[in-house]
């Protein structure tokens, strides 16, 4: 029988870290908040050595210098702010990864974005970065929620443990056209992606899988489905004792998976049951083999590949990540010793990962440690470093993949921009900045921009991203032009002209108003706003207030529309009969003086005609002799005619009547003679006041002699 497991077996590094300084705990008031990892196993261990595990800071009275464990997954914000109120002394074992999740929410919370996580909803690490923008993040796994969200800036971010398929399904399935911002971050964690892809190799070349973890881990859960999905005979085991491993008894290839939350010595413990088995180490090393040879599978960075050449020191290189053995544990850190050499090597407590106990590493003397060469003569390693390291590499085969990254500009140069992305350096071409023709490269220094990798080097001590932000720009673009076209096609496709339409005016020219319809940008002429006229779209229009327009004018091959709004009102003469009857009085202004009268405004758009005949009770030559432009006069209305849009006024009517003088001998001579007018005299009047019998004036010739 042939066993097969994950070169990433065990606790990942992190929870590695968070039970190691549990453990290292003494005296009394010492508590985990909620289950420092899901292993019973481990929490019993725990619980024997008096570390109490609580679920919520108020379910015990913590006192000031009580201790209290921050496990991997983290705790929201308020949890942190009630702990150093209280004066607790808080032990963050929160996992880096993590605590970067949280540091993205909170930074693009702050600046107004609507937060988004991809994951289980009721998962702990969940819970815990919600808590760091304020409980308001939406949570799902749907692309169809996700999609559904009213925002104009969204952050997504994703489970550490989440599976890497359903992640990048999701993305493909996800549409975000209301958006004018989507920042999304791929933050499983690197040795959550190492241990899928070990899963699914290993799955699908054994006959039988088992997979060990503890009931509630959620990343025990994904590496079960992903062998499940390849492999009939997959079996979960909680507890290496809770199984019948008659089931495997006749199979040739047993693969053993571990979750991040299992102890390797659970690997032991199943191999126990076991008899006349080979063991086989399986990583993501693609290789390729014949039949009889075994396969190793592996698509590490050229950093991680360094773990499996151990060197003699004078070969060591600054940046060179290997394996050491842990010889002793002092107060100020571990000497470490390497193959192939005599000599130990310090390794400082400050470059050690977490906070270090000397205590915590007393039962680990002998024991592997993976660190990092940061300097030669003498030789000096890091844990910090090389954890910072690995984290950069993960970040850069994503990147590699094509995951858009940010980069500040801190210079120019004859060809472009230049800055840094951790330990990289970034060129950007000239012609690779923006859409156009970038004239003035130095405007960009210290600016941020997002970029695409066009190219990565990474051999040797040339570190170098070739980044373009053209091509994000361009795809950027092409969405947006094919979902304008879409809207437009739609858009016209359900329109006619005479339709009446609902519009919301977006902004106002000299020429006219935009007026939104259905997304698209009508126009509507300052011409077709208003009966009377106007100066000003202001005048008629609100800035976001939703009217009715009328569809006046479709150009599909020009993508134009005119719409009206006057269209829609009643012009001023229909509703004249309604508002006015002969014998009101009004108030109005005088607007135009002409030979035969004067026309005075008694609301936009509807004037009436005061004759000269009717301006005085005395006889006038010329109207200009009684009023001006302008002048504000009350009249007394004699005629209305809507149809024919003719109002006639009199301001001699409200006058009084001056009195009659003393006649003369011969008038009283000619007492009770009446004057005749013939017609060529009456002709003449008519002329004159270019009266035809309703005329300008509306009076007739007999009315006027009558009134003078």
């Amino acid at each position: 029988m042939k066993i097969l497991k994950g070169k990433n077996a065990g606790f990942c590094f992190g929870v590695k870290r968070a039970v190691t300084r549990a453990k290292s705990l003494s005296g009394e008031n010492n508590y985990v908040l909620g289950e420092i990892i899901h292993n019973e196993a481990v929490v019993e261990d725990l619980k024997n050595r008096g570390i109490k595990t609580i679920n919520s800071i108020d379910e015990v009275e913590i006192k000031k210098g009580d201790k209290v464990l921050i496990r991997t997954h983290g705790e929201p914000k308020s949890t942190f702010d009630k702990l150093e109120n209280i004066g607790a002394e808080i032990i963050d074992c929160t996992c880096p990864f993590v605590k970067d999740i949280q540091k993205i929410v909170n930074e693009h919370h702050e600046k107004g974005y609507t937060i988004a996580i991809i994951g289980d909803k009721n998962h702990p690490e969940i819970k815990a970065i919600n808590g760091w923008c304020e409980q308001k993040a939406i949570i799902t796994e749907d692309a169809e929620v996700l999609s559904s969200i009213q925002f104009e800036k969204l952050c997504v971010v994703v489970q550490t443990t989440y599976s890497v398929a359903k992640f990048e399904n999701l993305l493909k399935n996800f549409r975000y056209s209301k958006a004018k911002t989507v920042d999304i971050f791929k933050t499983i964690c690197y040795t959550t992606i190492e241990r899928q892809k070990e899963a699914e190799i290993l799955s699908k070349k054994c006959d039988a899988v088992l997979v060990v973890g503890g009931a509630n881990s959620n990343n025990t859960q994904k590496l079960f489905n992903i062998c499940n999905a390849n492999c009939q005979n997959t079996f979960r085991l909680i507890s290496p004792v809770d199984f019948d491993y008659k089931k495997i008894k006749s199979f040739n290839k047993i693969g053993i998976v571990l979750g991040a939350s299992t102890p390797i010595e659970q690997f032991q413990e199943v191999v126990s049951h076991m008899e006349n088995i080979t063991e086989e180490i399986i990583t993501t090393e693609t290789v390729e083999t014949t039949a009889e040879q075994t396969a190793e599978v592996s698509v590490k960075s050229e950093m991680e590949k360094a773990f499996n050449n151990i060197k003699p020191s004078k070969d060591l290189k600054i940046g060179q990540i290997v394996s050491a053995y842990i010889s002793s544990a002092k107060e100020d850190g571990l000497t470490l010793s390497l193959k192939n050499t005599k000599k130990d090597f310090e390794l400082p407590a400050s470059e050690i990962l977490g906070d270090y106990q000397k205590d915590a590493y007393a039962d680990k003397i002998g024991q592997e440690m993976r660190v990092m060469v940061v300097a030669k003569n003498p030789i000096k390693f890091s844990e910090k470093a090389m954890e910072k390291v690995l984290k950069e590499e993960a970040e850069i085969e994503e990147i590699k993949a094509g995951k858009l990254f940010e980069a500040v500009i801190t210079a120019t140069n004859k060809g472009g921009l230049t800055g840094k992305y951790g330990s990289y350096q970034v060129f950007v071409p000239a012609s690779q900045i923006k859409l156009g023709f970038v004239k003035d490269l130095e405007k960009y220094v210290g600016k941020t921009l997002r970029l695409k990798a066009e190219k990565v080097e990474s051999r040797g001590a040339r570190r170098q991203i070739v980044g373009s932000q053209r091509v994000i720009l361009e795809a950027e673009k092409a969405e947006r032009d094919a979902i304008k076209a879409q809207k437009e096609a739609e858009f016209f496709g359900s329109i006619q002209e005479g339709d009446v339409v609902l519009g919301t005016p977006v902004r106002f020219a000299a020429f006219g108003a935009f007026i939104d319809v259905n997304g698209f940008d009508c126009l509507a002429h300052i011409s077709d706003l208003s009966w009377t006229g106007c100066k000003d779209c202001a005048e008629v229009l609100e800035i976001g207030t939703q009217y009715e327009f009328k569809i006046l004018k479709i150009d599909e091959e020009n993508k134009r529309v005119s719409v009206g709004y006057k269209q829609l009102q009643a012009k001023p003469w229909e509703t004249v009969a309604e508002k006015y009857n002969v014998g009101d009085v009004i108030k109005g202004k005088v607007v135009r003086l002409v030979s035969f009268g004067a026309f005075v405004e008694v609301e936009k758009g509807i004037d009436g005609l005061v004759h000269v005949s009717q301006i005085s009770n005395e006889w006038l030559e010329n109207p200009v002799t009684a009023l001006e432009v302008g002048q504000e006069v009350e009249a007394k209305i004699m005629d209305i005619n809507p149809e024919k849009e003719k109002m006639n006024l009199s301001i001699k009517a409200l006058l009084p009547e001056l009195p009659k003088p003393e006649k003369t001998d011969e008038e009283k001579a000619s007492k009770g003679k009446k004057r005749k007018v013939n017609e060529e005299e009456e002709e003449g009047m008519l002329h004159e006041w270019k009266d035809d019998n309703t005329g300008d004036g509306g009076v007739s010739i007999a009315e006027m002699l009558k009134n003078n």
